[in-house]
């Protein structure tokens, strides 16, 4: 099973107003309520709350940085959705893709 693990993982952002981000990742971290969870390709399913913090992910040696105010996360194998509200730092936060 671990020879078919993607290589990337599909980010999909999404706030009320807009679709933020959309980008292939390497990694992804997520504030859930119980603390942050880190994500790489090929994790199971799981849909999860999330807490007030960043969602911080990574390909190769850039970072972007989303602050996010609840919501919640879809994660699949080969892609994860955040459906989420921003937090009041929204201006000073700029997403690399």
């Amino acid at each position: 099973m671990s020879q078919n693990l993607p290589r990337a993982l599909h980010l999909k952002v999404i706030t009320p107003r807009k679709l933020l981000v959309e980008t292939e990742v390497e990694e992804i971290s997520l504030p859930s309520l119980e603390g942050y969870l880190g994500i790489l390709p090929g994790h199971r399913p799981l849909l999860i709350a999330l807490g007030k913090g960043t969602v911080t992910y990574k390909l190769a040696k850039k970072e972007g940085k989303v602050p996010v105010q609840g919501g919640y996360a879809e994660i699949l194998p080969e892609s994860v959705v955040i459906f989420t509200e921003l937090s009041k730092d929204e201006a000073n936060q700029s997403p690399e893709g």
